[in-house]
């Protein structure tokens, strides 16, 4: 890698930091008119909760360096745990709709919960008893028409002023309710869900160590509870969205530049690493997952010394999950968050080694266009070890991301263990693949 000077990373991060109060600020007042709006709806519908605890979604907008919408859960008054949870199955469906893998239906124990507008029997029946399934698709409308006539309501008190508010992202079908809102002389975009909430067991991540690298306990308190939101009219679906920021949270109260570089990345990727037209590419949500395996993968200290080696944590394991074509979803491992995303990961990847072999070129801002890496060279060596196979996820530990960061000589570890570890991993790779190195 050609070494850039502490004195850059630090202040590039510098400016980047430097925006977050008056992005807090921006969000803030915000998000006082969502809540204004909220409250206008409990007051009509006591059933649609305000949540004034909201530091996690004020938290992730202010790391955030692009627009991106802020997502905004409105609680309904249910007693989650009387709720059965059930799998969807095509007959709970209409005809033609086959339920998304992971989606799952609401089941209300029994008539006389006030719920029976917003539930349905349908596939139900069969199973006889009279109880119904709670429905996405009458939630959101109820919500849509209170969210519209609060609206209007806070227009005729003059409680909201001209260009405060747009509403013309409320589409049809969508599974939230998006409302473009100014804070400042920024323009805020939330998305407006309605969630069940219910204690669940805490995730026990299969055969992995559980709190490895992360502050005890973290792990369980992120997910002890489960947040179900719309997946589809008729279905509901599992929320990892504040569990994620939880562990995020987490992460932060650990020593070491973590979140530095996570902003750092994010920072690039906004300036740098977007697809042309703006669509696709790479989300803020997959450089958060690549930040917390970056925790569990590199659990010592040594590892989070200085702000470039800690950036190298984060883009090992970014490149990849960009060569391979596969980031695992950090709480279920078997959810691929590349699949079935329309985006140029062949494109993204030579940005993301481009920035890796040559920092300097990026750690400065500017406006207009980005980096040109259209004639950059990739190393094939580094290339090669970036694409071994490893169907079974065999290479998906420490030693395997260490041998990537002694490549890009950001390795600086002193533990004699881990060394061997690597050295070992490194001729197994070198017997199997001679070629490749």
């Amino acid at each position: 890698a050609m070494a850039a000077s502490a004195s850059q990373w630090h202040s590039y991060l510098g400016v980047i930091v430097s925006r977050e109060r008056q992005r807090l600020e921006h969000f803030q007042q915000a998000e006082n008119i969502l809540l204004t709006l909220l409250e206008g709806i409990h007051a009509r519908e006591p059933r649609f909760l305000v949540d004034y605890a909201r530091n996690l979604e004020a938290f992730e907008f202010t790391l955030c360096a692009s627009e991106d919408a802020v997502t905004m859960e409105v609680p309904l008054q249910i007693d989650g745990n009387a709720l059965q949870v059930l799998a969807c199955w095509p007959g709970d469906t209409p005809a033609g709709h086959r339920p998304e893998l992971g989606t799952c239906c609401l089941e209300v124990p029994s008539p006389g919960t006030d719920l029976e507008d917003w539930t349905s029997a349908m596939g139900v029946m069969e199973q006889g008893g009279g109880a119904g399934c709670l429905v996405p698709g009458k939630v959101l409308q109820h919500l849509k028409d209170l969210l519209v006539s609060a609206i209007v309501r806070c227009q005729r008190r003059f409680l909201l002023q001209p260009g405060d508010l747009s509403a013309e992202n409320l589409q049809e079908d969508a599974m939230e309710l998006s409302l473009l809102i100014r804070g400042g002389w920024k323009t805020v975009r939330f998305d407006i869900v309605p969630v069940v909430r219910r204690w669940q067991e805490p995730l026990w991540l299969k055969g992995r160590q559980s709190d490895r690298g992360f502050p005890e306990g973290s792990l369980r308190k992120a997910t002890e509870e489960a947040h179900f939101v719309p997946a589809s009219p008729h279905c509901w679906r599992s929320s990892t969205h504040l569990p994620i920021l939880k562990l995020l949270q987490a992460v932060d109260t650990l020593k070491g530049p973590r979140l530095d570089s996570l902003r750092l990345l994010d920072q690039l990727r906004s300036q740098d690493w977007g697809e042309e037209g703006g669509k696709g590419g790479l989300t803020f949500n997959h450089l958060k997952m690549v930040l917390l395996w970056s925790t569990e993968l590199f659990p010592s200290p040594e590892d989070w010394q200085d702000l470039e080696g800690s950036v190298y944590r984060l883009l090992v394991i970014l490149l990849r999950c960009l060569a391979t074509r596969h980031l695992p979803n950090f709480l279920h491992p078997e959810e691929n968050l590349f699949q079935g995303e329309p985006q140029d990961l062949a494109s993204l990847y030579c940005k993301v080694e481009s920035f890796a072999q040559d920092p300097r070129r990026f750690l400065h801002f500017h406006f207009g266009l980005p980096v040109r890496t259209d004639r950059w060279q990739a190393d094939p060596s580094t290339r090669a070890l970036l694409q071994v196979p490893a169907e079974d996820g065999s290479y998906w530990d420490t030693a395997y991301f260490d041998i990537l960061l002694s490549q890009f000589q950001v390795y600086r570890i002193q533990d004699g263990a881990r060394c061997s570890a690597m050295s070992q991993l490194l001729s197994k790779i070198r017997r199997e693949i001679p070629q490749q190195t």
